[in-house]
């Protein structure tokens, strides 16, 4: 990008107050944290767009999870609904899943467990263990989750982080009740410019990740894929992921996104997205940047 860095005085994120998200961004400001105003939007969609029409300067957003995958909704609104926002680093964050409610309460109480879905996926073995009586609900947010769980009481619980149960006044019942241990979500910043040092860690350093998204190409005959691909392997250059989502055109086209190991500045990744963009109909590099890990 040949945008001027800035520092973000706003910077979005999924609401409400409480989420992983919130977590995962307060640790990754430290100090700075008081300095900014932090912005809890109802999707991780209107953070993109909130990106996109400068009403924050910056956003910050769940892209991957290491047991649920992709986060379909972030990379959708990249693509189709915000082309001048870029990824201009990322933050990867340990989550570990809390049982909250109003009060101590023995598990055999509790009717209800609600929780965002991916939440309720990720802890799915705990409840069918622990908690099979109880129905499953779905809420927009883990935090949201929480506060209603605290608020209604009685037999209701959630799963959510324990700055959630901090901020109302719920109990943390059960600790780290995830069903995989190491499990770990991607954050990514977004910006239209580069952005000066919002996070911990060193960020102005050498990118070490490029994404990026392309599509249109002879997807129907063997091997299509592959000739893609290809400009990369034969380069030497590592795709440390590859996601498919539909193209919104037809059934059977799409759009794939790829991480590559290194930055676009490095010789044999610009030669193979040169070479990638010459086979097929749009490619958008959606970011080269600093990967930090908590």
């Amino acid at each position: 990008m040949n945008a001027e860095a800035l520092a973000p005085r706003r910077i979005g994120h999924l609401g409400p107050p409480g989420t992983y998200g919130e977590e995962a961004l307060r640790a990754a400001l430290g100090e700075r944290a008081g300095s900014v105003e932090l912005v809890a939007l109802d999707t991780n969609r209107d953070v993109v767009l909130a990106v996109e029409a400068g009403t924050v300067e910056a956003g910050f957003v769940p892209i991957e999870n290491s047991v649920e995958g992709a986060v379909t909704e972030t990379l959708d609104a990249l693509v189709h609904d915000a082309p001048g926002v870029q990824i201009v680093g990322e933050v990867v964050w340990a989550v570990h899943h809390c049982l909250i409610a109003a009060r101590e309460i023995p598990l055999v109480e509790i009717d209800v467990v609600a929780s965002h879905p991916q939440a309720l996926a990720q802890c799915a073995g705990f409840i069918a263990e622990r908690l099979p009586n109880a129905a499953k609900l779905a809420q927009v947010s883990t935090a949201e989750a929480v506060r209603s769980a605290v608020e209604i009481g009685d037999g209701n619980a959630a799963i959510g982080s324990a700055i959630a149960a901090e901020m109302y006044g719920g109990t943390v019942i059960e600790s780290a009740i995830e069903d995989v241990a190491g499990n770990k979500t991607r954050f990514v910043w977004l910006a239209k410019a580069p952005l000066t040092s919002p996070w911990a860690g060193n960020p102005m350093a050498a990118a070490t990740r490029t994404s990026l998204v392309f599509s249109g190409f002879n997807d129907t005959s063997p091997g299509g894929l592959v000739s893609i691909l290809s400009e990369f392997a034969d380069r030497g250059v590592n795709m440390s992921k590859i996601e498919s989502r539909p193209e919104r055109t037809e059934l059977g086209h799409y759009l794939f996104f790829v991480d590559l190991d290194g930055s676009i500045e490095d010789a044999a990744i610009a030669a193979s997205v040169e070479a990638v963009t010459a086979k097929v109909r749009t490619l958008r590099v959606l970011g080269s940047f600093n990967a930090f890990e908590s």
